[in-house]
């Protein structure tokens, strides 16, 4: 019954733990072992049978006969008068195989002993949900919310294992009750002591692109690959799309009629405005198509000799007055999406300034840097394009006071009625 008491049952691990028999009698013995040698110095000459199903065990040490006072390792040697005790008829050489029982090991070391096994088993259950998870890195993954805090939501799968997703990995609009079912893409699993800390995220542009695998056939069966996705999440995404086959439109497919297919996706990023373009090799198309809704009227490329800051090199791209407001989009969105998606840094300029307009910059002693910043964000980069727009859309694109707008409007008129 002591060997019951001291596990459980052996039998009781294996079934909660799922761990196989194998692994199960490899963790045992190396605990019995570890027990065997703080209490008699080796377990080199110990032999251990275990049957992890019935939770059998036994411990058999093996020692030499020596003649009485020749003894000079208790542990392996013993006493021709000591082991005649056991076998009347035992020489000296001979092997003498005892058992020993784990009550012999003493109280303490039975208790240590059972908690390093239950630690033991943990820390290869842990181990092993550590490889399962960092095997599916990058993948799409599904779980049910089992506690929310204000910085993280605590997820549970079907197998009970814990995934964080932490507010910084959440689009802004998320918002879930316990017991919801959450989609995301595994980010990143480590080992935090012998705990595995695996984190999901839904603001990732893995996450995007495995939403185009799923929801999307031809992208699923490789007809369509993914060849680029830059995200502002829950706000605005750019996606790349390519396909081997002439015969397909990568785009038409990928968005469906009126919409349909990338519908969902849509509706699981909170109503994030995607925008899918034809992927191309030619970098002046591929920047033009980038920059949709705007259309190019040229542009100029720069490469750099090295990557600086994750670009392969500057565009200088010129537009129409009115086409600059669409390449810079609200905020600066569209022009950061498409520097993203294509590797460059571009620099918008409008063409030609009509005779009587002036640059913004022109005005930097009456107004300051910051406040002219907000005006170019938006793609008012002249005094024209500041006047010709009225105070209350200024309010609604930029983060400007009404007042600070007035001001500035009227500083630019009155240089022109001058």
């Amino acid at each position: 019954m002591e060997n019951l008491a001291l596990i459980d049952s052996f039998s009781e691990f294996k079934d909660n733990k799922s761990i196989d028999r194998v692994t199960l009698m490899s963790i045992l013995e190396e605990v019995f072992r570890a027990a065997l040698k703080r209490k008699f110095g080796s377990d080199d000459n110990f032999d251990i049978i275990i049957n992890p199903d019935k939770g059998d065990l036994e411990i058999w040490r093996n020692r030499v006969v020596v003649a009485d006072g020749f003894s000079e390792d208790d542990n392996e040697e013993i006493e021709l008068s000591e082991a005649r005790k056991i076998e009347p008829d035992f020489e000296i050489g001979e092997d003498v195989s005892e058992e020993v029982k784990l009550i012999d090991l003493g109280r303490r070391a039975i208790l240590a002993l059972r908690q390093n096994l239950i630690s033991k088993i943990y820390e290869h259950d842990s181990t092993n949900i550590f490889k399962q998870f960092k095997d599916l890195e990058g993948e799409l993954f599904s779980a049910e919310v089992h506690h929310i805090r204000h910085n993280a939501i605590i997820l549970l799968d079907d197998d009970g294992n814990e995934i964080v997703l932490p507010k910084s990995e959440q689009i802004r609009s998320d918002f879930f009750r316990k017991g919801d079912s959450v989609r995301g893409v595994i980010k990143t699993v480590e080992l935090r002591g012998n705990k595995p800390a695996i984190i999901l995220s839904r603001t990732a542009p893995a996450f995007l692109n495995k939403l185009f695998e799923q929801e999307i056939p031809e992208v699923f069966d490789g007809l369509i690959t993914v060849e680029g996705v830059a995200r502002i999440p829950g706000e605005k995404a750019k996606v790349a799309v390519d396909s081997y086959d002439d015969r397909i439109d990568p785009v038409g497919a990928c968005v469906g009629v009126k919409g349909s297919r990338i519908h969902g996706i849509v509706r699981e990023l909170g109503n994030e405005n995607i925008d899918v373009i034809n992927f191309t090799k030619n970098e002046q198309l591929f920047i033009s198509r980038a920059l949709s809704p705007a259309k190019v009227t040229s542009m100029e490329i720069t490469m750099y000799e090295e990557e600086k800051n994750g670009k392969k090199g500057r565009v200088n791209v010129l537009l129409k007055p009115e086409e600059v407001s669409k390449a810079i989009g609200r905020g600066g969105v569209n022009i950061r999406l498409a520097s993203e998606l294509t590797g460059y840094e571009i620099d918008v300029q409008r063409e030609g300034l009509e005779e009587e307009d002036v640059e913004l910059t022109e005005f930097v002693d009456e107004i300051e840097d910051w406040v002219i910043a907000e005006f170019k964000n938006i793609g008012l980069d002249t005094a024209k394009s500041v006047l010709e727009t009225s105070v209350g859309e200024l309010v609604k694109r930029t983060d400007l006071e009404e007042e600070t707008i007035i001001d500035v409007q009227r500083i630019l008129k009155e240089e022109f009625e001058e």
